[in-house]
């Protein structure tokens, strides 16, 4: 054989790079902390990790990776994975409370990616977002996309920190986890170096990290009941950090119990059966006057879970800052929420569902029921019962709060409902019955664009639920290229759009405000019902309120990406049925 022969033979191609050890161990430790899903967008900046990811798949425990189209739908999508893994109502033991994680590259993906940050930060959901960084040898030269993350994300999550040495992954993974989960929940944002990715480490993961268990004080238990036996009005005010479905069982029975009113702070109205006879309707933008008429007159508050913020108080007004007549009990899982704007006569650090569990279980044959639980939830039924807008004088061809209602009536009693933030979301609050839990996805930080992503990431963890993003127009269009994700993994989603064409709450605003000045609040829009048929789904153009009941049973009846375009007037307004010539005399 000659040396001519030899030489002409193909040579064998170069063996398979193997996954660096400490990209490996990274994913490891996720997969030891219950980790069940990731979003991302990827980047050059942690290529190992997503090699890492690939080669687990077939891992009986593996990772499942969610490929998004913008880093901030896939910083939105972590962010409502995480409050459904809180809610404690899905999934193994293993993922119960675990925070959602995405990964997003440098520079222009962290920024990107920061909305979602903040948004878990003020809803309190338990989030781990990743951020490839530049190599160690590059920091403070002002590199490509090189930004200090720690001090970029500090002010808006619980903790944020770079990983300099691949033998502490484990160690950072695991106190991420613990920050993330413990207390009032929240994001926690790690920087990677790309160049520490490809470290060699003999590092091992660390166990599973829990929830610490916080049961209240007897003695405040006790302390507390007698309060609620001296009252001659009390409410309850409940939802927010660390409310899961062992905490709304127990303290349901609780409030049922004594005829407790029980109020749901803002957006958080699947933290009670909405069937309950005690349920009196949820606080925030738009609540029913006569609920807010009671906060204001309660001699006892009880908030249990809420920060008592701006939206859920109407700007620190309901209940009162400063007001002698009126005794607040606080409720918490972190006791720097206690006292830190409402004076409370007794504060408690619990957690939700232990406290829930021990007010519920309470032996105290001297407790007085009340009366006015019965009440405040026949007002509930009266305020949130929708009239035909002809009966008030008005003729909209669609008719939102009718549409609402049709589709309360059409679709299961658990269906999810996503939105973001706009006038629109308003006919939800007030008339849908967010029956089961979780079926609310909502910011409470007042997001625009959080209801598709969130959508894609409930209809991922749910698959036999039915899911429904919610969206104004100028909502959808912040996120609504994530209907692209949603396709991609074939994903059962129903997505209803609301076109005014304007940025509604905005105009609502500078009507009042401003009377007659309309400014920067018009929008000139796409023919959506075409947009979502451009990505593969079923659609339908909606122009009257009949033609939203058939489109509406025609997409049940189907399945993958549905999408209806729903075409209302400008004056229709969500938040008391009111219109926008009538916002001008407020």
């Amino acid at each position: 054989m000659s040396d001519n022969s030899l030489s002409s033979r193909p040579s064998p191609p170069p063996p398979p790079t193997p996954t660096p050890a400490a990209a490996q161990l990274l994913v490891d430790c996720l997969r030891e902390q219950g980790c069940e899903r990731v979003f991302t967008v990827p980047g050059e900046s942690f290529l190992q990790v997503l090699d890492a990811l690939e080669q687990q798949q077939d891992h009986e425990n593996a990772i499942d990776v969610i490929t998004c189209r913008q880093e901030g739908g896939a910083a939105f999508m972590a962010c409502a994975d995480g409050a459904m893994g809180a809610a404690g109502a899905t999934g193994s033991a293993q993922s119960m409370g675990r925070p959602g994680v995405a990964f997003v590259t440098r520079g222009p993906g962290a920024t990107n990616a920061s909305i979602g940050v903040h948004v878990a930060h003020q809803d309190s959901q338990p989030m781990i977002l990743f951020v490839g960084d530049v190599a160690r040898d590059m920091r403070d030269r002002e590199g490509f996309q090189e930004i200090d993350f720690p001090a970029f994300f500090a002010p808006i999550c619980k903790w944020a920190a770079r990983i300099e040495n691949a033998d502490r992954i484990p160690e950072y993974i695991a106190r991420a986890y613990a920050t993330a989960i413990s207390g009032r929940p929240g994001p926690v944002v790690l920087a990677l170096p790309e160049d520490m990715l490809s470290d060699d480490t003999d590092a091992a993961p660390r166990p599973f990290v829990a929830r610490p268990a916080q049961p209240p004080c007897p003695d405040a238990m006790q302390a507390m009941m007698a309060m609620i036996g001296d009252a001659a009005s009390p409410i309850a005010i409940i939802g927010g950090a660390g409310w899961n479905m062992k905490a709304r069982d127990y303290f349901q029975l609780f409030a049922e119990r004594l005829g407790l009113p029980v109020a749901t702070a803002f957006r958080r109205q699947d933290a009670i059966a909405p069937t309950s006879p005690v349920y009196a309707g949820n606080l925030g933008y738009g609540p029913n006057p006569k609920l807010v008429e009671r906060v204001k007159q309660a001699d006892l508050v009880i908030a249990v879970g809420a920060r008592l913020g701006e939206a859920t108080t109407d700007g620190y007004t309901v209940p009162t800052l400063d007001n002698s007549e009126q005794t607040i009990i606080h409720i918490h899982p972190d006791p720097e929420e206690l006292n830190r704007v409402y004076p409370a006569q007794l504060a408690m650090c619990a957690d939700m569902a232990e406290f829930a569990e021990c007010a519920a279980l309470w032996t105290d044959d001297d407790l007085i029921a009340f009366d006015a639980g019965a009440e405040a939830h026949a007002e509930w039924e009266e305020w949130a019962t929708a009239r035909p807008a002809a009966s008030a004088g008005r003729n909209w061809q669609l008719d939102m709060a009718t549409a609402v209602t049709f589709m309360r009536d059409t679709l299961p009693a658990d269906s999810i409902v996503c939105n973001g933030a706009g006038n629109f979301s308003g006919w939800w609050h007030r008339y849908w019955r967010y029956a089961g839990f979780p079926t609310q996805l909502a910011p409470t930080a007042g997001a625009m664009g959080y209801g598709v992503p969130a959508a894609v990431a409930a209809a991922r963890r749910f698959p036999d639920r039915t899911v429904v993003a919610v969206a104004g127009d100028g909502d959808f269009l912040m996120n609504g290229q994530e209907l692209a994700t949603a396709v991609q993994y074939d994903l059962d989603l129903i997505v209803i759009v609301v076109d005014n064409g304007a940025y509604g709450t905005i105009r609502m605003h500078q009507e009042r405000e401003f009377p007659g000045r309309v400014s920067a609040t018009n929008l000139a829009n796409p023919d959506f019902a075409m947009l979502g048929a451009s990505f593969g789904g079923w659609s339908r153009r909606v122009e009257t309120t009949d033609e939203f009941r058939d489109a509406l049973v025609e997409a049940k009846g189907r399945t993958g990406l549905r999408l209806l375009h729903c075409v209302i007037d400008v004056e229709q307004l969500a938040a008391s049925g009111a219109t926008i010539s009538s916002v001008r005399g407020y």
